[in-house]
């Protein structure tokens, strides 16, 4: 990839991430509380609802900077012919590989943020302070094996179908789809595969809310869906979808959308230069 393609890929991808997360902080929140052991309305209900922000704050532009900046190194070294067959499998191993990526800075993030979620009581550092000491940077990293698993799902659906709805504008309408059409196509494939995929997600967050010690911290996914299913059957594993889908159709529009526009402004600005 060039330099300005590499550069722009990181900014764009940053300054994406960081919208988002901000924006719809507060639908992430309610999800989070849906999903706890304890319950929606001792989690905190509607109350402090920007809990754990500082944690999404610091961590948002370098996740989704990290994202994209492999995504598109990934998909620029696996490069096939636009109309090939294999277009699908490559936006898949680039989106999955960039998960991976991406989830060695969001998932302490995460765990900060939705310990904060549950306990607004408790300052955002406090709780960071709290897992250091009692549980090392290992605690920092509960639930990577979760997150991974429910991020590379997720990605194997939305990037792939986002990448199709666009191909499939531009084809009906003759030209490359502007930002906002690729944003609207981001939204439908965010809300899709933010539906499919919430069971695992029900599993991170209970794996990261975990007790120390206790066999749900020990990040065993599968260990985590069968307690939920049958401690509250199918409601259980679908809690949070409906915040969940919302949270997401609408990151979906505007991430998708931001990253398109941002890289297209900053690819812009590099050919003008001398």
């Amino acid at each position: 990839m060039d330099g300005p393609g590499f550069t722009a890929s990181l900014v764009a991808g940053g300054v994406a991430g960081a919208s988002v997360d901000l924006i719809l902080f507060p639908l992430d929140t309610i999800k989070t509380r849906l999903q706890s052991p304890q319950g929606f309305n001792k989690a905190g209900g509607f109350r402090g609802i920007y809990a754990g922000v500082p944690s999404a704050a610091v961590a948002s532009f370098p996740n989704a900077a990290a994202f994209f900046l492999t995504y598109e190194y990934v998909k620029y070294f696996l490069h096939t012919d636009s109309a090939s067959y294999f277009m699908p499998v490559k936006h898949m191993l680039a989106a999955s590989v960039g998960e991976v990526v991406a989830c060695l800075i969001r998932v302490p993030s995460e765990v900060v943020k939705q310990r904060a979620q549950v306990s607004a009581s408790s300052r955002t550092f406090q709780i960071f302070s709290t897992i250091l000491c009692e549980e090392g940077i290992q605690g920092l990293y509960r639930g990577y094996k979760s997150t991974v698993l429910r991020e590379i799902p997720f990605s194997l659906v939305q990037f792939p179908l986002w990448e199709f709805l666009k191909a499939l504008w531009s084809w009906r309408r003759g030209h490359v789809v502007d930002s906002w059409q690729s944003a609207v196509c981001g939204a439908f494939a965010g809300g899709f595969a933010a539906a499919v995929t919430t069971p695992l997600d029900v599993a991170k967050t209970r794996i990261m809310l975990a007790k120390a010690g206790s066999s749900t911290a020990s990040g065993n996914v599968l260990s985590a869906l069968h307690g939920v299913w049958q401690s509250q059957g199918l409601t259980g594993l679908f809690a949070g979808v409906f915040p969940r889908m919302a949270a997401i159709s609408l990151g979906g529009f505007i991430f998708l959308g931001a990253y398109d526009q941002t890289r297209g402004l900053l690819l812009e600005v590099g050919r003008k230069s001398p």
